[in-house]
């Protein structure tokens, strides 16, 4: 096992965590936690002060009593955890240190709905539970023998709660609530890049860790295409707007429409959070008004898009004369185009590729992480604000059903 605590060049947010042995892994948890309680204590100070509504969906307070039950449930009860990925998913479990935890937190029982909430322990003991689970964890933690198996749960209770995290901070930003997050990359542009014919196998994670089981291997014979060399900006998409893109159902796919035709209070006519888009039509040079935690942000043109479902995706690519890159052709792209200019902006990035297991893949313990979403979600590649940096490894498989825009997500194109 490669121990990321031993190296000095390693770190609590680097991607070698997730090879990580059990001291760094510790102090990694308490990160965690700690940054979900920070997240738990923004909403309810902005609660108090009349600023946000009790109704937050999903409830924040639900979704960080979630994690510390999330862990419990695999660690801390779980008889057969030394195991690792082998464990069933319904193991033998041990009675948790809260009676009412599994009425309170599985999500079986209780989902994250304001009804939900009203029905939750008040947050002081909310944070004492997750502060009790914390500890007994590490405790656990500490008697550990240094193989991945016996790791393995930890590290999954650790990537459960940066989900929750990055959901805490969607949430946020889709309720004005003021965080300190980086833009994405402003990105001078670049002429698209000729990629040519491959065979290419599409890579594993730096670490062995896998939270959907082991995710087998796909090797792919891909002829030669071009590249954006860098995700569609908001210049390039307002031309889309201002060409009616919103208004041609022939630009959409049947669905896309259908999706299109239900938001609300008003036919939607930009991606989402977007406020004004006429600062570039009277001569602002192709820039957006945004809006960012609670505040109004003026972003150039340069700047990627951000928070667009797939529909939209694909109705500028279909506008545009383009395509989506699938899958095999962005991570071929990621991993042998950087010295030609091929760059992130600091979004995830839909493809076109539908969510599908790869040869040899197996679903792991946590069965209700990935596979449910098979066949229905588009894969997503590249890293968000949003995410914890330990998070950034691109080989991540990422995903989204098509009208999903919480995150800061984008896209780039490919021609046809």
């Amino acid at each position: 096992m490669s121990d990321a605590a031993l190296n000095p060049s390693s770190s609590l947010d680097s991607p070698a965590l997730w090879s990580a042995g059990a001291p760094l892994l510790s102090l990694a948890l308490m990160d965690a936690r700690n940054h979900t309680l920070s997240l738990l204590a923004r909403f309810e100070a902005a609660q108090g002060a009349a600023g946000l509504a009790a109704d937050v969906t999903p409830s924040p307070l639900w979704l960080a009593g979630h994690a510390a039950w999330f862990a419990e449930y695999w660690i801390g009860r779980n008889t057969r955890r030394s195991l690792g990925v082998q464990c069933p998913p319904d193991p033998l479990r041990l009675p948790s240190i809260d009676p009412e935890a599994d009425r309170l937190w599985d999500p079986a029982w209780r989902s994250a709905t304001p009804a939900a909430q009203a029905a939750l322990p008040a947050p002081a003991e909310v944070r004492a539970w997750l502060l009790n689970t914390l500890e007994s964890t590490l405790e656990l933690l500490d008697r550990l023998p240094p193989d991945d198996a016996s790791l393995y749960f930890f590290r999954l209770a650790l990537f459960r709660e940066d989900l929750i995290g990055a959901q805490l901070v969607q949430l946020a930003q889709g309720h004005g609530l003021p965080l300190d997050l980086p833009l994405p990359a402003s990105l001078s542009p670049r002429e698209a890049l000729q990629v040519p014919a491959k065979r290419w196998t599409l890579s594993q994670r730096a670490s062995d860790f896998s939270p959907e089981g082991p995710p087998g291997q796909l090797t792919v014979e891909l002829p030669e295409f071009e590249i954006d060399a860098q995700p569609v900006n908001w210049a390039q998409y307002i031309e889309f707007v201002d060409d009616g893109g919103y208004e041609r159902p022939e630009l959409w796919q049947p669905d896309g429409w259908a999706w299109l035709q239900r938001q609300a209070p008003a036919r939607r006519q930009a991606p989402r959070h977007v406020l004004n888009l006429g600062v570039a039509r009277q001569g602002g040079g192709g820039a957006v008004l945004q809006q960012r935690f609670g505040q109004s942000v003026r972003l150039s043109g340069n700047h990627p898009v951000t928070h667009v479902s797939w529909w939209e995706a694909d109705a500028w690519c279909r506008w545009a004369g383009r395509r989506l890159p699938d899958e095999a052709e962005w991570d071929l792209a990621m991993h042998t185009l950087a010295r030609r200019g091929f760059r992130q902006g600091g979004v995830v990035e839909w493809t076109a590729s539908r969510l599908r297991p790869w040869p040899g893949a197996r679903s792991g313990p946590w069965v209700d992480y990935a596979w449910p979403s098979m066949e229905q979600a588009r894969v997503r590649r590249g890293h968000s604000p949003a995410l914890r940096a330990r998070l950034s490894d691109p080989a991540w498989r990422w995903w989204g059903l098509p009208g999903q825009d919480e995150d800061w997500v984008g896209f780039r194109s490919c021609g046809l």
